[in-house]
């Protein structure tokens, strides 16, 4: 089955998958023999399936929540003692150090803010800037360098 179907968790025993392609709905199933069906179906049954994978989805989080917050493991709540906690004075650090690289990165030009930002904080690669911006990679990563070193000169005054 071809379509674009909702990705999104369901629950293990929900029998059945839902998909629409260029205006068409369909539904898909394993019977009891485990042979996979396909079938057309309309719109207001597609939304209607869709509505209750949605209905169902928010009982699976409700649950998990219910699980994480009042039936504690013993696993759960050794994980959660490994953890070490951050104290105030780290945080205090965390926090002036992202607001002054946040004041270096504003120091750039548009294009070297642009780029960095395209770069480390939307995962694109070099290629993919440089089609996006019609340019070349090799002038991609030519600006993200220099805003790097721009950067680490702001940092170490």
């Amino acid at each position: 089955m071809i379509g674009n179907h909702p990705k999104r968790r369901k629950d293990k025993y929900n029998p059945y998958k839902i998909c629409e392609n260029n205006g068409r709905y369909y539904l898909s199933f394993k019977d009891g023999q485990g042979v996979r069906h396909e079938m057309e179906i309309q719109k207001n049954l597609f939304d209607m399936l869709n509505r209750f994978e949605l209905d169902d989805l928010s009982i699976l989080n409700e649950w998990d929540r219910h699980i994480e917050h009042f039936e504690q493991t013993e696993q759960s709540l050794n994980r959660r003692a490994c953890v070490k906690t951050e104290s105030v004075e780290d945080t205090v650090l965390r926090n002036i150090e992202y607001e002054q690289l946040h004041q270096a990165i504003s120091m750039l030009t548009e294009t070297q803010q642009k780029r960095l930002k395209l770069y480390y904080f939307q995962g694109l690669t070099y290629k993919q800037i440089a089609e996006r911006e019609g340019c070349s990679a090799s002038a991609v990563v030519s600006s993200i360098s220099a805003a790097i070193e721009k950067i680490r000169k702001i940092l170490s005054k």
